[in-house]
């Protein structure tokens, strides 16, 4: 913690719902934490940490490294056993998990090393110890590798860590408010892993002039005198922190009745919310709500807040479904329950009140308005994120996309895609050294093990067999006199594994005249829909380059976002001539620049043609394969899904395929269940270039 006062979190404009959440959460952790979504520069990180200056501080047992409750020590804490007593008060901590953290900054560290040679359990505390009893604030959570999602919401979900490494084990406590934003622009999260969140927000930075000129004048206000203006909301942190005390000790009072429970039951039912813990968390999140509007009884305005706030996101089965809840359907399905309430238990929401989403029970300041936030701290917020943007700095994946001016005369609407099927797997040959995914193979950190090595830095997978043989021919030299090997840091073998990689699997589409027929342009856009839903699920990053009329473009830049391509896709018009050589070359272009972004990730090039190329210039068709020719010199993996319909074929695509150094495949056979016979994994190339 610095000196600088943190900015309030009661002199946050607006964002009602984050805040709301964020509170009842702090009442009753058990409700499993909150997933933040929303664009950037809308004030976040700044709440997150306004928010844990308002909790009340903490007793924790002094020089514990794992903050035990001195009135309830943990008594398998690794730095225990610990006398109950007094102990020392300490701010609720908030602790910051990074995208780029590794396993065991995150669970922690067991040093092999010193237990095989020395026989000492040494264990140096991860992330989730640090944030045992405070906050654990994960930015773009929805760019952590899967493994490290799963180990972090098992911890939330058990309330402790459990380290094993090579049969040396550790447990400690980890109770903590999870707290994890992400921008659905930049991919989304599984679906099996939003359900583990308790509660799901969404957030948006207001167009409305005046409150974003609040917005401004208390951040300016701020950033010119953090401690005064900090001092003209101490009346208010401490009403609200007051309040979270209170609500906290009534929570075990507070009533689940048969009545609440049947409405929670016909909620997720009538919402078809596949599991359980949907139930569960709304049946907390009700309690909690009681409590914190300082009742014993649960209302059915609980119950409606409730499902608003825990079903959005759990109704998301795939990665083009919106997330979302019709509130009528809500208010139909909760109806029929207010006769056996009586009908009088609706409480009237206010700005303080704790019915509906205005329960934050945050004062606003004067006559500010109650519907927007102030900007992120100008460490948080990008470059285009000052006090006059308070949005992103591009638009959303769902703004329409005019059209280029190549697409000329002859320029027909866009058409929808097919109903997507499972495609057969594209890989990429070789071993990658990539990011953690399901498409091709790599040496990853997790994944079956293929040979050892010697350490290089700190030994995190030990090969066991290994070490034993390079410790077994030195026993005599070292004297060994028992039955226990002796073994030395130089005899230490690290594990190497070999598991699967994500790539980037980069689009290049044919939307040209040739491809305009109504019937065809939808297979051909039901394909590359199909072929996106794969690599959502082999968390691969895709991108999406178009081409037609006079030119190509560049319809998504990378991204790990599905959503956004199936999006340009649907919208994508058709017309013109094919310029395949600048569709080619344009591809060429992206490829290089990701290269020099992100080395490791390998990449699928798929073209989508029937392989005509028709525009200016004496040989349209050479310039393509030229254009082919520059991705076979650089060695990119490539798939030409020929398009080409009708009893005469011409056969270009597989001539395409060959100039690219890759294979073809029709339509029929890029589904899974297709009797044709298909070799993906581009082994072949090597044997045609080596032939």
């Amino acid at each position: 913690m610095t000196g600088t006062a943190q900015y309030p979190f009661t002199a946050v404009v607006g964002m009602d719902d984050m805040r709301l959440s964020l509170l009842l959460n702090a009442v009753s952790p058990a409700i499993g934490g909150v997933l933040v979504r929303g664009e950037k520069g809308t004030a976040k990180s700044t709440i997150m940490r306004g928010l844990a200056a308002l909790l009340p501080d903490i007793d924790v047992v002094p020089g514990c490294r794992f903050a035990c409750d001195p009135g309830a020590p943990d008594p398998r804490c690794p730095d225990g056993p610990h006398e109950a007593g007094a102990g020392a008060a300490r701010p609720t901590a908030m602790v910051e998990l990074p995208v780029g953290a590794s396993e065991d900054r995150l669970v922690g560290a067991l040093d092999i090393e010193r237990a095989l040679a020395e026989g000492v359990k040494s264990f140096e505390p991860g992330l989730l110890a640090a944030a045992n009893r405070g906050i654990l604030y994960v930015d773009e959570v929805n760019l952590l590798h899967d493994h490290l999602i799963d180990l972090l919401l098992d911890a939330a979900a058990m309330g402790s860590s459990y380290v094993e490494r090579e049969g040396v084990s550790v447990r400690h406590a980890a109770r903590f408010l999870l707290v994890g934003t992400m921008n659905p622009e930049e991919g989304e999260l599984r679906p099996q892993l939003l359900d583990r969140f308790g509660l799901t927000v969404e957030v948006a930075a207001s167009r409305d002039p005046e409150q974003r000129v609040e917005v401004v004048r208390r951040r300016l206000g701020y950033d010119d005198d953090p401690a005064g203006f900090s001092a003209r909301w101490a009346a208010e942190e401490g009403a609200l922190r007051a309040r979270i005390v209170a609500a906290r000790a009534l929570l075990p009072e507070v009533v689940l009745d048969d009545v609440t429970l049947r409405q929670i039951a016909a909620t997720c039912a009538a919402f078809e919310v596949d599991g359980m813990r949907a139930d569960i968390v709304m049946a907390r999140t009700c309690a909690a709500l009681a409590a914190w509007d300082g009742r014993t009884e649960v209302t059915s305005q609980d119950v409606r807040q409730a499902a608003l706030l825990a079903l959005p996101h759990r109704r998301r089965r795939n990665p083009f479904d919106a997330p979302g809840l019709d509130e009528d359907k809500l208010d139909d399905t909760l109806e029929p329950f207010e006769d056996e309430r009586g009908g009088d238990d609706d409480p009237d929401p206010g700005p303080d009140g704790g019915g509906g989403p205005g329960g934050g029970g945050v004062p606003p300041q004067g006559d500010a308005p109650a519907a927007e936030s102030q900007p992120e701290s100008p460490s948080d917020a990008g470059p285009d994120a000052g006090p006059d943007s308070g949005g992103p700095s591009e638009a959303p994946a769902e703004a329409p996309q005019a059209p280029r001016s190549g697409g000329g005369p002859g320029e027909r609407a866009a058409v929808g895609a097919a109903e997507p099927f499972r495609t057969k797997v594209l890989t990429v040959p070789g071993l990658g050294d990539g990011a953690s995914g399901r498409r091709s193979r790599a040496r990853t950190e997790h994944g079956r093990t293929t040979g050892s090595q010697r350490p290089r830095g700190t030994l995190t997978k030990l090969h066991l067999a290994a070490t034993v043989r390079a410790a077994a021919p030195h026993q005599r030299a070292r004297g060994r006199s028992g039955p226990g090997l002796v073994v030395r840091r130089d005899d230490l073998r690290q594990a190497t594994r070999e598991g699967r990689e994500g790539n980037l699997v980069l689009f290049a589409v044919d939307a040209s005249g040739s491809m305009a027929a109504r019937q065809r342009m939808s297979a051909v856009k039901g394909a590359v829909l199909s072929l996106l839903l794969d690599a959502y699920q082999r968390r691969d990053k895709v991108g999406l380059v178009t081409f037609r009329g006079r030119d190509a473009e560049v319809a998504l830049p990378p991204t790990s976002s599905v959503d956004a391509a199936a999006a340009r896709l649907e919208r994508l018009p058709t017309g013109g001539r094919t310029p395949l050589a600048a569709g080619l070359l344009k591809a060429h272009d992206v490829l290089r620049v990701e290269r020099l972004r992100d080395p490791a990730r390998r990449p699928l090039l798929v073209v989508v043609t029937d392989g005509r190329a028709t525009g200016s210039g004496p040989d349209p068709v050479a310039l393509a394969a030229r254009a082919a020719r520059l991705h076979a010199a650089e060695g990119v993996a490539a798939v030409v899904v020929d398009c080409e319909s009708g009893h005469v074929r011409l056969g270009l695509a597989a001539d395409l395929a060959r100039e690219l150094g890759g294979t073809a495949v029709t339509l029929d056979e890029l589904r899974a269940d297709s009797i044709a016979g298909l070799v993906r994994d581009a082994t072949a190339t090597s044997q045609r270039r080596a032939a």
